[in-house]
């Protein structure tokens, strides 16, 4: 099968997980958590494939803006499809399932911007790390913005629709926590491997990457140290979880999109 074939076929899959999820979510519809998790599953195992595909095109590995986008968009959703079968996470496909498949499509139609490069161990691990913390990231953030939403609802005192399919806001929190304490040790291990592993790491071409990440570093440590110490929750919580995802997705999405395609 070609690559443009499975890519499509994987979003189809991720477009009908996240709308069943959806018409749970807004209240209109029954539960069919089956077979939410029947179509995620499926579409994670063919993205599964079509990563692989992107990423090894002979003679290297293709790390450009668009292949690292879908295995970026494909950890994401396999992080969340399989912490979902123990936490309350499915809400989340609604948001990232369609992402996951604007993702792959992209991956599949967009123009190669680098080349293929060899790496080493260290450089991999790096990577991963680094890729591992986005991601974990990423999720904390669109849990981030439905602990606002129901925050909001429960203060107007609206307590159907949505607020009715989410689990208590007590719970809702514990789990944001819990992604942001997972994704700034990922993050602290990214930071250290760049430090060990690249020749330069304050170079012309990784300067912004490598400020934008510390600076990242720091919000989190701060929002963290506040929850320990000060009891930090609620919207002051998401404000500074928001806060340091913008200034990572500069770090990874925006350096390299602006030296690949802009440039």
């Amino acid at each position: 099968m070609s690559l443009i074939f499975i890519s499509f076929l994987c979003a189809v899959l991720y477009l009908v997980s996240g709308a069943v999820q959806a018409t749970t979510l807004s209240g209109k519809g029954r539960n069919h958590s089956k077979l939410v998790m029947m179509a995620g599953a499926a579409a994670v195992v063919i993205h599964t494939y079509a990563v692989y595909i992107v990423l090894h095109p002979g003679n290297g590995i293709q790390l450009g803006f668009f292949p690292v986008s879908s295995l970026i968009a494909w950890l994401i959703a396999g992080l969340v499809l399989i912490s979902s079968i123990r936490k309350p996470l499915q809400n989340l496909f609604v948001v990232l399932f369609p992402l996951a498949a604007i993702a792959v499509i992209l991956a599949a139609l967009a123009p190669a911007t680098t080349d293929p490069k060899p790496y080493t161990a260290g450089i991999i691990s790096h990577i991963l790390c680094s890729i591992l913390a986005y991601s974990v990231f990423s999720i904390a953030a669109v849990q981030a913005l439905l602990v606002t939403l129901q925050d909001r609802q429960l203060r107007n005192h609206h307590t159907r629709g949505i607020v009715n399919a989410l689990p208590p806001l007590q719970i809702m929190e514990k789990l944001l926590f819990e992604m942001l304490w997972t994704g700034q040790l990922l993050l602290s291990i990214s930071l250290v491997t760049g430090i060990l592993f690249i020749d330069d790491i304050f170079a012309q071409h990784l300067v912004h990457k490598t400020a934008l990440s510390f600076v990242a570093w720091i919000i989190y440590a701060i929002m963290l140290w506040g929850r320990h110490q000060k009891g930090w929750r609620g919207i002051a919580a998401v404000r500074w979880t928001l806060g340091g995802f913008c200034f990572l997705m500069l770090a990874y999405f925006g350096s390299k999109f602006a030296v690949e395609i802009l440039m």
